[in-house]
């Protein structure tokens, strides 16, 4: 069963979100006893992790009486750093469950995003995905997110084939695409959301986002099995401030900006709103069992391609890797319900 974010949390009164718990988180006031956390975020701001920007920014974290501090590193490094005990809270799913698959006893608590990321965009004058054929397109690497979920959407939705129906470049970053779109280089680039509002204000259009036929879960967060037995009071409250920092993204566009502007270096405050109507009811804290395991698969088949998993060998049941039923439990006591996954134009790869 699966739990995803509910009717605006209906079960916490409504006067107690707009004159309380937003009210206090806003103002920043701390609460008596705070509870030193650390928490993982990458080098660069990722679309994956805003929910837990807004925690930090808007005094969620604090007002579950939280002292919390990001450590900024890239995701390899969080990873190591995490399973170290250096830091308490990472949000590096997949990284995570190659360790996991390979001894580490991590346990995953709270969700982020629910959907892939990115975004074809395209020069106005293209109307249609068809209109690709023949094109050339920006990717980044083969074998990363960036290049395989353009090829899966492409390719499983509208039966185009890279080679065959269009061209890739492949392009190490996401800036470099969009000057490659400006100087004409490519008619279309696969770029994350944040860059994708860089690309609007630019000019260029959002043709297709792999979230609507790709659900994916992103930014999930983990703790060891040691951190998670001595400070279950801890994950708990750090639950709730992801959760809540979920729903004031998903409503709150005023207050949410200034928090996007500040994280991925936006000037321009009508470019960051570009963003949050990309991505403001793209997050839940809940952690969907199928989204979950397909984690675990697309890990599996990459370790198998490198000769560090057996071939053949099936995944063991990667449900011992989540915190579900305190998750589960904590989100109760706030309002959610079972609900079905959301969904999604096509069937997940």
């Amino acid at each position: 069963m699966m739990i995803h974010r509910r009717h605006a949390f209906a079960a916490i009164a409504k006067a107690a979100v707009l004159s309380g718990i937003f009210a206090v988180a806003a103002t920043g006031i701390a609460t008596a006893a705070e509870t030193k956390i650390t928490v993982g975020r990458t080098t660069g701001a990722s679309g994956f992790h805003v929910p837990s920007y807004i925690a930090m920014d808007r005094g969620f974290f604090k007002n579950e009486g939280l002292d919390a501090s990001f450590v900024a590193m890239t995701g390899k490094a969080l990873v190591t750093a995490g399973i170290g005990g250096a830091v308490n809270f990472v949000p590096i799913p997949g990284g995570g469950s190659q360790a996991s698959l390979k001894g580490a006893p991590l346990r995953y608590v709270v969700g982020q995003s629910l959907i892939s990321q990115w975004a074809i965009v395209v020069d106005p004058k293209i109307q249609s995905v068809e209109e690709l054929k023949g094109k050339t397109l920006g990717y980044g690497r083969a074998g990363s997110a960036d290049y395989d979920e353009g090829e899966i959407v492409l390719g499983e939705h509208f039966k185009m084939n890279v080679g065959r129906d269009y061209k890739v470049i492949s392009f190490q970053g996401e800036p470099e695409r969009i000057a490659a779109l400006i100087n004409g280089s490519i008619h279309g680039g696969l770029v994350s959301f944040p860059h994708a509002a860089k690309a609007q204000v630019a000019g260029f259009k959002i043709l297709l986002k792999t979230g609507d036929y790709l659900p994916r879960i992103g930014g999930t967060f983990w703790v060891t099995e040691k951190y998670l037995n001595e400070n279950k009071d801890t994950v708990q409250r750090f639950i709730r401030a992801i959760a809540k920092a979920t729903e004031y993204l998903a409503t709150n566009k005023e207050g949410s900006v200034p928090v996007l502007q500040k994280h991925f270096g936006i000037k321009e405050a009508k470019e960051a709103g570009f963003i949050w109507d990309t991505v403001h009811n793209a997050y839940g804290p809940d952690i969907p069992n199928d989204l979950f395991k397909a984690v675990f698969d697309g890990r599996k088949q990459r370790m198998e391609s490198k000769g560090l998993w057996p071939k053949g060998k099936p995944l063991p049941d990667v449900e011992q890797y989540v915190a579900r039923d305190l998750l589960n439990s904590t989100l109760r006591d706030m309002g959610y319900f079972l609900k079905a996954p959301p969904k999604v134009q096509g069937k997940m790869n």
